[in-house]
């Protein structure tokens, strides 16, 4: 997808649709707030999506300085702090900041973790430039109407020689996008674009959403100063809306049929979640 299909949204529209419905906020059914609403939330995100913990590595960055870009209602910003990082976690929700704050009070986190309401598009407005040893941005950046700007605002203002970035964002040839195309556009590849931002999330009409190959993913990062080194997709939903969302897992067919070989296969060729870890090029020598 052009990197340019969205360019003209505004911001604001982007940030009433997630203030809106925080990401994951409807993952338990426990008072919100709660130490159990957050260790259900935790729970639900990565039973559904096991791939996480293994792409953030929260372990390995403790004792380092994380900078999360969407830190939404902050599950994997609890788990650097939790590992030992010092983490600066921004998002462009104020709704979801205020969960997040309240996620690091209730597991005494605080003190590892400083928020930051900003536009990752302006981001050293926000965030005082310094280098980080992880730049970790997991499903947001394909969100933002210019995501050639965060990139280019990560790089000139926040990356050493010896940084790491992490991304995540959405893969054009996927199980998704492949089941919009028929239930929502119709069929009709002239309207995809549009279908794919509309249903790209739990709660529809989401204003902006990019979607990307492996190689586009990879000119985008090697245009703005970073070269990939490892790029994967994984993540296909197996299961049934409704019982979903009454927080029961019945795998939709044909899922249900696929034995667990066949479906790690078919998520590392069709998932919805396009995988990178990058170091900034220019800077000589990389780890």
């Amino acid at each position: 997808m052009s990197s340019s299909t969205f360019a003209d949204t505004s911001i604001d529209a982007v940030r009433e649709y997630w203030n809106r419905r925080p990401c994951n906020i409807r993952h338990s059914r426990a008072p919100v707030g709660s130490s159990q609403y957050f260790d259900e939330v935790e729970a639900r995100k990565y039973f559904v999506e096991p791939h996480i913990p293994g792409f953030a590595q929260h372990a390995r960055w403790v004792g380092k300085r994380v900078l999360e870009i969407g830190c939404g209602i902050g599950t994997d910003t609890i788990n650097f702090a939790r590992a030992g990082a010092q983490v600066t976690a921004v998002d462009l929700s104020a709704q979801s900041l205020e969960l997040a704050r309240q996620r690091a009070e209730v597991y005494g986190l605080q003190d590892r973790v400083t928020f930051v309401e900003a536009n990752a598009e302006e981001l050293s407005h926000f965030v005082p430039p310094a280098q980080y040893d992880l730049i970790y941005s997991f499903g947001v950046i394909h969100h933002s109407p210019r995501p050639e700007r965060v990139l280019d605002q990560i790089r000139a203002h926040f990356v050493g020689p010896h940084s790491t970035l992490k991304l995540m964002v959405y893969h054009w040839w996927s199980w998704k996008v492949l089941a919009i195309l028929f239930a929502e556009a119709r069929g009709a590849f002239w309207r995809l674009e549009q279908a794919v931002a509309r249903n790209s999330e739990a709660q529809t009409g989401c204003p902006v959403t990019y979607t990307y190959t492996r190689a586009s993913v990879r000119r985008l990062l090697a245009d703005h100063g970073f070269a990939p080194h490892e790029v994967f997709v994984d993540h296909v939903f197996p299961y049934r809306v409704s019982e979903y969302l009454e927080y029961r897992y019945v795998k939709a067919f044909p899922f249900r049929f696929l034995p667990h070989p066949v479906m790690r296969a078919l998520e590392r060729r069709l998932g919805w979640h396009l995988c990178v870890t990058a170091h900034p090029s220019g800077f000589g020598a990389t780890r």
